[in-house]
């Protein structure tokens, strides 16, 4: 008898079936392919007799099945490619950044070179599938791209993707609104904002107009208007395509745009958990010692709740602090008018180009209250110790806290 360890991952799934010579078509294993063989990556190279060989790992299949083949056998360009850029890469660490020529009548590699090959292609193996992941879970058309040439950190272990708020039991973060504008063409005198006592938060070209510290009042899902709404922004999603990346400053992962950004557009929100403060400055004290945190209180109104995105949460989830940043914090209700449970949208404060990080201030107002991955911990006398921050910006205040 066998059996399969539970949450085992498709890999493991696929390589426990042919490792059994058994077929299940729920995973794609069929008798047609039960015995194909596809290069999943090369772990290894040596040179006999003037033959050059690579040792093989076989894609769904155990690697107790890696075997030597010779160069001319290797139907697999970017894995060569991948193989090869890796090898260099490592060589040029060990020689601390130098450019290092490679010999060609190298006959075997160290053990070493080797290791951090087979590391480095289960890293970039592991990196697309969360790729995937989070492409598949998010619930917006721009793609999310994820990049690491700094270390060969893989994806978070305990990061579940969400794409809106998830309650804490006994929250309720839809207050059953069931009425919405009349408006054919908002704005209108009657439309959701004006309803609130507020302006319309964007001008013609959607983009924001209001300055910060005002809230946003879109139109909800029992407004007349429909989803070409001028007032329907924040509720989209984001409209950029945007990477997670490893930084190379030791501030763990951050987040660039990929496109052009215009000045005072709308980039994502920020979600989690909504927890009640209390069960924050419990976590608080449990993420303190584990040297992390991702809160952030929801003070709009009051300070009964707070979004915790420590395990569950979006792109923002990643986004580093910047004493000089280019996001911008503001509150927004759209189908929830309960004043203490805004949303919370990020936009942009100045154009910011393909390729730039983005970055918000942790200590504005109703932002998180510690960094992400070089948050403090707390000293032996308990007095919490104070974050340095490595933003690099010009007007950096020096600690984060």
């Amino acid at each position: 008898a066998w059996y399969v360890p539970c949450l085992a991952s498709l890999e493991t799934l696929e390589e426990l079936c042919r490792k059994e010579n058994l077929t299940c078509k729920s995973i794609g294993i069929t008798n047609r392919n039960l015995k194909s063989y596809e290069v999943e990556y090369l772990c290894d190279y040596k040179v006999e007799e003037g033959t050059e060989y690579y040792l093989v790992k076989w894609k769904g299949w155990p690697e107790s099945s890696n075997t030597w083949e010779p160069l001319k056998n290797l139907k697999c360009p970017l894995v060569l490619q991948n193989f090869l850029s890796d090898k260099n890469e490592y060589l040029s660490r060990v020689r601390e950044g130098k450019a290092l020529k490679v010999r060609n009548h190298v006959k075997a590699l160290k053990p070493a070179v080797a290791d951090y090959i087979v590391k480095k292609a289960k890293q970039r193996i592991a990196l697309q599938r969360w790729k995937e992941e989070l492409n598949r879970k998010k619930n917006h058309k721009a793609m999310i791209l994820v990049e690491n040439t700094v270390d060969l950190e893989g994806p978070p272990l305990d990061f579940y993707y969400i794409n809106e708020y998830k309650p804490a039991p006994g929250i309720n973060v839809i207050n059953g609104i069931t009425t919405g504008c009349e408006c054919t063409d908002c704005p209108a005198e009657k439309c959701c904002p004006k309803e609130a006592g507020f302006i319309l938060a964007y001008n013609k070209q959607k983009k924001l107009k209001i300055q910060p510290g005002l809230p946003i009042y879109e139109c909800n899902s029992f407004c007349r208007c429909g989803p070409d709404c001028p007032n329907r922004i924040v509720q989209k999603g984001t409209p950029y395509s945007l990477c997670i990346f490893r930084t190379n400053n030791g501030r763990g992962w951050g987040v660039k745009t990929l496109q052009k950004i215009k000045t005072n557009s709308f980039v994502m929100e920020y979600v989690g958990e909504v927890i009640t403060s209390e069960e924050a400055e419990r976590r608080g004290q449990l993420y303190d010692s584990q040297g992390n945190t991702y809160l952030f209180d929801l003070d709009y109104d009051s300070d009964e709740f707070t979004v915790d995105a420590a395990r569950y949460g979006n792109v923002s989830h990643f986004v580093n602090h910047s004493c000089d940043p280019n996001l911008q914090v503001f509150n927004v209700f759209i189908d929830n008018l309960d004043l203490r449970l805004p949303r919370i949208a990020l936009f942009s404060t100045r154009t910011i180009k393909a390729g730039e990080e983005l970055t918000f201030d942790y200590q504005m107002k109703g932002s998180i209250d510690l960094t992400s991955d070089s948050a403090d911990g707390l000293s032996p006398s308990g007095k919490r110790i104070r974050t340095v921050c490595k933003c690099g910006a010009v007007c950096c205040r020096g600690y984060l806290n």
